[in-house]
């Protein structure tokens, strides 16, 4: 004679453990969000502290110019460009630029944006090779606020900078000819209600609507 095992019913939860499963379901998607918005923002981040620390190749931000005599050895400076995550067109005005070490530079990039909003952007930057960020130093430029353009909107931005004369002593750097130097836009991480629009201090400048 066989026996038929019986199964038993599975216990309902009782309202305070549904409760507490609920909790713990919304506690992981708050985390999992989190640990995405934090991977979206690392890059940027990153590189704002690079910029601030001198890490990594970035260009340090002088208020005065260049000291000392401007050299005979020349630099050639090449200017590159990115865009993530932004709906806009980014390019510099020149490719590269041949400077005396010591001197001053000017160049020129413009930004569009092609959508149909204001948008704030940052812009991120660095030299190529790394050894050189410590003597490329700039007074005036674009990335060192949040800029907002217009929707459908061109503006055009200048840079100065200049590369100290020690650049040409240090065993690191006095073998380079050429450097690159490298900007990206990011969505800013915080847009500020005083976001830069065409700051004259920065001498962004609104061109003819795209």
């Amino acid at each position: 004679m066989s026996l038929t095992p019986i199964s038993e019913a599975p216990t309902p939860l009782s309202s305070g453990a549904k409760r507490a499963n609920g909790r713990v379901v919304l506690y992981c998607l708050a985390v999992l969000v989190l640990m995405t918005a934090m991977g979206f923002a690392a890059v940027p981040l990153y590189r704002i502290f690079c910029q601030r620390t001198g890490f990594g190749g970035t260009v340090s931000r002088a208020t005065t110019g260049p000291a000392g005599a401007v050299l005979a050895q020349k630099l050639t400076v090449t200017f590159d460009t990115n865009v993530r995550g932004l709906p806009w067109v980014f390019k510099p005005e020149q490719g590269s630029q041949t400077i005396h070490i010591g001197e001053s530079g000017l160049a020129f990039f413009t930004v569009a944006n092609t959508s149909d909003r204001a948008i704030t952007g940052h812009a991120t930057y660095n030299v190529v090779p790394e050894q050189a960020g410590a003597y490329f130093h700039k007074l005036q430029c674009f990335c060192f606020t949040d800029q907002t353009i217009a929707p459908h909107t061109s503006m055009r931005f200048p840079v100065v900078y200049f590369v100290d004369p020690q650049f040409a002593s240090d065993p690191d750097t006095k073998g380079f000819s050429d450097v690159t130097l490298s900007y990206t836009f990011f969505p800013a991480v915080k847009t500020q209600a005083n976001a830069a629009k065409a700051d004259p201090g920065l001498g962004g400048r609104p061109q003819a609507a795209l």
